[in-house]
């Protein structure tokens, strides 16, 4: 059993809306852009993206890092270089099994990531 839970529906988690306000509102305090740059700068990264997005769209939301080496043409070693990347940005978690590590995408890392490039529903200033 791993040790994560269920993802929570975006947008009903006051804790995660409250921590980071969109930049259209107020502007980011230097340990909050900190954090967040690391997050986008993981992000930046092809593989890394796609690292992401194949372990969210697994099947019970976790992969075994068995199961993100095929749908890439680089070594092993190269896709565990950028799990740590992920993880070190604090935008996945893991954990041995065994001889497997298991990867899990964390949503409040996602949340944030969202929060902060939300535009609110009524602009100021519209397109003309």
């Amino acid at each position: 059993m791993s040790k994560h839970s269920g993802l929570p529906v975006l947008g009903q988690d006051d804790e995660a809306a409250a921590c980071c306000a969109p930049m259209v509102r107020e502007p980011l305090g230097e340990e909050a852009a900190a954090e967040l740059s690391r997050m986008f700068k993981a992000l930046s990264d092809p593989i890394r993206l796609r690292l992401l997005s194949l372990i969210a769209s697994h099947e019970g939301g976790e992969a075994c890092v068995c199961d993100l080496i095929g749908p890439f043409d680089v070594s092993q070693p190269t896709i565990s270089h950028h799990l740590k990347v992920l993880r070190e940005a604090g935008l996945v978690g893991s954990e041995r099994r065994g001889t497997w590590v298991y990867y899990w995408v964390l949503p409040e890392a996602l949340a944030k990531l969202s929060a902060l490039l939300e535009i609110p529903a009524v602009s100021a200033k519209t397109p003309v």
